[in-house]
C-alpha cells in the first residue's frame, strides 16, 4: 500500500535501499505479471438509481418494437453540451504538421456566440438531424427543432404515419416534470400537425442508454475533435459529416431565433391537456393526442 502510487524507478531504489538489487523494468514486468498497471478511477457505481429502472428499460423496449412493426416513426432526442463559438480549444486530437493555436482561457466574453445543438435520432433509418440554437435551451426550442424535423424529413419518410414514439431523458429541455414541454407537444405538434404523440423517458442517471448518445452525438463529438469550432459554419460543416461504417448520415442547420428562459403554463393549460398516461410507470410514460 505505501508503494501504490510511486513510480517503478522510485521503488527499484527503496528495494536497493534493503539490499534487493533490482532495475525499474523488472519492477514494472513483476507488478504487470501480478496483474497491476496505471490505473484511474472508473464511473461504475449507479447513483440515484430508481427501483422501478429494469422495468422501464423493458417497456421501452416493448414499445419500441411495436411501433417498428406497425411502420411507424421512432425518435431518439436530447440536447448536447453547448459550445462557444470562437478560437477556443476543442478537446481531441487531430493530424497536423502544427498544434493549433487558441485562446488560452475560455471566456464566454471572447465567444462571438454559443452553439446549443438539439438532436433528433431516427434509429429504424440511421439518420440524425441536428438544429443548432444560439439562445436556449429551452421546451420551447425542443419541441420547434422535432416539429421542424417532422416537416422536413419525419412526414417525407412516414407518409402514412399518425403516431410518433419519443425517446426522451428524464430532465433537462424535454423534463419528465417540465409543463412547458408537454404545452408544446400538445400544441405544436398534435394539435397543428395531427399527430398522436408517445413520450417514454428514461429513468434518473441512465440518460447515456438513449439511442441518440452512443449513436449520434458520440460520433459528432469524434469527427471535430481538436477543431476550434470557431464559426458556426465550421460547427454545421463538422455534423453535417458525421458518418460511420454502418451508414449514419446527418444533417444540421442553425436556428437563430431567440427561446426565451422561464415560461411557464397555467394549471388550466395543463387540465386542457389531452394527455393519457400509459401503465406502467405512468409518470415518464404518456401519450398526446390532438384535441378537436
Amino acid at each position: 500500500m505505501k508503494w501504490t502510487r510511486k513510480t517503478t524507478e522510485k521503488i527499484a531504489e527503496l528495494l536497493q535501499q534493503i539490499d534487493i538489487p533490482v532495475s525499474a523494468n523488472t519492477v514494472s514486468r513483476l507488478l504487470y505479471q501480478m496483474d497491476f498497471s496505471l490505473r484511474v478511477n472508473r464511473k461504475q457505481i449507479a447513483t440515484n438509481s430508481s427501483p422501478y429502472r429494469d422495468q422501464q428499460f423493458q417497456n421501452i423496449s416493448s414499445l419500441r418494437s411495436r411501433f417498428q412493426r406497425q411502420g411507424l416513426p421512432i425518435i431518439s432526442v436530447d440536447s448536447k453540451k453547448r459550445e462557444l463559438i470562437g478560437n477556443f480549444k476543442n478537446a481531441g486530437a487531430q493530424w497536423s504538421s502544427s498544434p493549433e493555436q487558441v485562446n488560452d482561457h475560455d471566456f464566454p466574453s471572447l465567444a462571438s456566440g454559443k452553439g446549443i445543438p438539439y438532436g433528433i435520432y431516427d434509429p429504424q433509418a440511421n439518420r440524425g438531424v441536428v438544429f443548432v440554437g444560439v439562445s436556449h435551451d429551452t421546451s420551447t426550442f425542443a419541441v420547434s427543432s422535432i416539429r421542424s424535423w417532422w416537416c422536413w424529413e419525419g412526414r417525407h419518410h412516414y407518409a402514412h404515419a399518425n403516431k410518433l414514439l419519443i425517446l426522451a431523458d428524464a430532465g433537462g429541455s424535454n423534463s419528465v416534470t417540465n409543463g412547458v414541454w408537454k404545452e408544446q407537444l400538445q400544441s405544436r405538434l398534435c394539435d397543428r400537425l395531427g399527430l398522436s404523440v408517445t413520450v417514454c423517458h428514461y429513468p434518473t442517471s441512465t440518460s447515456k442508454w438513449n439511442p441518440i448518445e452512443h449513436r449520434l452525438f458520440s460520433q459528432i463529438s469524434k469527427n471535430w475533435a481538436g477543431v476550434p469550432l470557431r464559426t458556426y459554419e465550421t460547427m454545421l460543416n463538422y455534423i453535417r459529416t458525421t458518418t460511420t461504417k454502418t451508414g449514419l448520415r446527418v444533417k444540421a442547420y442553425l436556428d437563430r431565433r431567440d427561446y426565451p428562459k422561464g415560461l411557464k403554463v397555467s394549471e388550466d393549460c395543463l387540465a386542457a391537456l389531452r394527455i393519457t398516461h400509459l401503465d406502467p410507470l405512468p409518470r415518464w410514460n404518456y401519450t398526446l393526442a390532438p384535441r378537436m
